[in-house]
Formats: C-alpha cells, sequence, structure tokens
C-alpha cells in the first residue's frame, strides 16, 4: 500500500467526519447562497476546525464566490479546498537540515507519541543515507530512556542516553560530543513533556538551548512539536504554552489514524502559522511520512 492509500485509510475517520457533512449540506441546498455557507461554517466547527478559523474559511469563501462568481456545488467544494491548502502552505514542510551536523530539538507533552515520532523521523533520515544520533534528554520519565533505545535501534540510529534521573542538558552535551566523534549529519533531542509544570519545562529547555548555542551555534535547528491529534481543539492551546517557552518551527500530528479530529490541522496551522512537518497515520516504522497539504486534503474531502 502506497502512503497516499495508507493516508486515505488512515483519514478515514476524518473523511467521514469532514466530507459526509459537506455532501449533507449540498444535497439539501441547490443555491449557492448565505443559508448555504452559514451550514458549511457549522460544518466546519463541528469537525475540530475551530470556531476561529472556520468563520476565516467561510468569509474567504464568501469573497471568492463572488469574485468568480461561483454558482454550482463542485466549484464551490474546489474553491473550499484551495482556501483551506493555502492556511496548510504557510510554509516548506521540508526540514532545515542543511548544516552538517543539523539539530532537531523534538518537544510535546507525555502520551502524545513524542518518543514515537522521534523514531520514525530517525527512521525516515536513516532511509535517506543520513547517520542520526539521538540524545535521550527526557530523564525523568519512567521507562523514557529504554523505549528511546528501542526505536533507535529499530531505526538504525545511534543513542547517547544517562541513568534516569541525570541532567538532561548534560546528556545533550553528551550527545553533541557523540555526533562530532562519529561525523554524524543529525542530532535528534528528546525532552521533558511536563506541561503542567511550566516553570520546570522552561528551565529545562532554557538549559538544552544554551548548551546547544555553545556547542553548535551554527548549525541548522528545528524544533519540532509533538500534537495528538485525537486531542482535538486541546492540542491548539499545547500549541500556544509551547509557543511561551521555545520558538517552535514545525508541527508533528500523531494518531491520526485513530481520529475524527484530524480537521484540528488546519486551525492550529491557521492560529499560529507553523508549518505541519510530519503525520503519523499508523504504527509502523514508515508510517511518519513528510506532510503534503494537498494530499491531505484530497484524502479527507
Amino acid at each position: 500500500m502506497g502512503f497516499f492509500d495508507k493516508l486515505k485509510q488512515g483519514l478515514g475517520k476524518t473523511k467521514s467526519s469532514i466530507d459526509e457533512k459537506i455532501n449533507n449540506v449540498f444535497s439539501v441546498f441547490r443555491k449557492v447562497d448565505e443559508e448555504l455557507l452559514e451550514e458549511l461554517e457549522e460544518v466546519l466547527v463541528m469537525s475540530d476546525i475551530g470556531m476561529e478559523t472556520s468563520v476565516k474559511i467561510i468569509d474567504e469563501l464568501r469573497n471568492k464566490i463572488k469574485r468568480e462568481k461561483i454558482e454550482d456545488e463542485e466549484a464551490v467544494k474546489k474553491a473550499l479546498k484551495e482556501i483551506m491548502k493555502d492556511i496548510l502552505d504557510v510554509a516548506k514542510p521540508e526540514l532545515n537540515l542543511q548544516t552538517k551536523p543539523s539539530i532537531i530539538l523534538v518537544v510535546g507533552v507525555n502520551g502524545v507519541g513524542k518518543t514515537t515520532s522521534i523514531g520514525k523521523i530517525a527512521n525516515n533520515l536513516v532511509k535517506s543515507g543520513k547517520k542520526v544520533i539521538v540524545a535521550a534528554a527526557d530523564t525523568f520519565r519512567a521507562a523514557a530512556v529504554e523505549q528511546l533505545e528501542v526505536w533507535a535501534e529499530r531505526s538504525g540510529s545511534i543513542i547517547v542516553k544517562k541513568e534516569e534521573g541525570a541532567d538532561p542538558a548534560s546528556v545533550v552535551f553528551d550527545a553533541i560530543a557523540k555526533t562530532r566523534e562519529t561525523e554524524a549529519d543529525v542530532l535528534i533531542v528528546d525532552t521533558a513533556g511536563r506541561l503542567h509544570n511550566k516553570k520546570y519545562l522552561m528551565d529545562e529547555l532554557f538549559k538544552i538551548k544554551k548548551v546547544i548555542e555553545k556547542e553548535m551555534p551554527d548549525a541548522s535547528k528545528e524544533v519540532l512539536l509533538v500534537l495528538d491529534a485525537e486531542t482535538g481543539q486541546n492540542a491548539i492551546s499545547q500549541v500556544k504554552a509551547f509557543k511561551e517557552t521555545t520558538d517552535i518551527t514545525g508541527l508533528v500530528l500523531t494518531k491520526l489514524d485513530g481520529t475524527a479530529k484530524g480537521g484540528v490541522v488546519l486551525g492550529i496551522v491557521s492560529e499560529n502559522q507553523i508549518p505541519v512537518k510530519f503525520i503519523g497515520v499508523g504504527e509502523q516504522i514508515d508510517d511518519m511520512q513528510v506532510f503534503n497539504a494537498e494530499e491531505f486534503l484530497n484524502a479527507i474531502i
């Protein structure tokens, strides 16, 4: 099965949620008018896209209908997808890995699939011919290091770790040394995810970033926030909370295959202007791929 087929299958619940509701609206309305637009707006809000983004999409659709004198159902659907694609195309989804070595800092609350995502991203990079080091800097969560070790082995990357409870910044320092020593291409850093204690999170991230800035000042850097799509609107608040502590450059959406709330992707990107870099649509190691806005929208509408 190709990735697009996996994507369509994985986004099946979201497709049912959005596409069927949109089709139901068109089956009731035979005319492109204000009432139709109000119904479509309600569908978008109910599909976890969020109020703010849904209003924005329908306002733009209203203008497009007037501007282009759109009068039939298929043309309205096409216009709707174009507007959504413009929202999702906020920036290029490819990782910025221009230097050797480059660094990817991965953040996210516990339970969103952060460690699994790191393993899958590492696998993606190894398959593209890069040598990858993984730093197990989430040293406080029980079994986090062992879990990352399993994924490092599966992906063919090298892990740098210390005992549970060790200082995360010191793990990053050792991982940078290992990256230089082995002439690796990319260093991926796992971090702690205690969002309910933001002071602690900020302190640890600050110390890690200080080490990175001192030891790798000229390296290309990505800060990826991992989000569980199943949490719907709660994912939007997580982005806002993490933006207060660090400069997020991209998003990783996990568990899209298990939820009808995939529409939240639009709300997150629209409200934060941060691109989705990867999406996960399954349990297998190769079920995480670089995000493609067009393929994503074709799979849900």
